[in-house]
């Protein structure tokens, strides 16, 4: 089982800005952050969670890591509506707009940007309308 995922960006304050308004409607935010004094990587980390727990970091410690795809499970299809346009109001790039996959199955229903770094944000519900 997936615990957390750490992705490397270029510019931290953009992308905090990018993601903590893209997470938001899946009500996530920033419940964590270390100074570059308190990381293994010299780096700002910044992880985004709900609850108590982040399992989604983001930090400047190195090269960004372009070309991951990462995607979360919005729990309803106006949910993914909603984080696709968050996204794309802070900035991010279409990669394809909300909308039934079913070559994955009959009730996939997702929604892709591209971060400011070129990741591939996914917000994916998997339930009937």
């Amino acid at each position: 089982m997936l615990d957390h995922i750490a992705l490397r960006v270029s510019d931290i304050e953009r992308s905090r800005t990018f993601y903590e308004a893209a997470l938001a409607p899946l009500g996530m935010k920033v419940l964590r952050e270390y100074s570059p004094s308190q990381t293994d990587s010299g780096g700002t980390s910044i992880g985004f969670g709900t609850g108590m727990k982040p399992f989604f970091w983001i930090g400047d410690g190195g090269p960004p890591t372009p070309g991951v795809h990462v995607a979360l499970d919005a729990g309803s299809r106006d949910l993914v509506d909603a984080c696709y346009q968050a996204a794309i109001t802070a900035g991010g790039r279409d990669n394809g707009a909300p909308g039934l996959r079913p070559n994955y199955h009959p009730n996939y229903y997702g929604a892709f940007v591209l971060d400011p770094d070129g990741i591939n944000l996914e917000a994916v519900c998997h339930g009937p309308a």
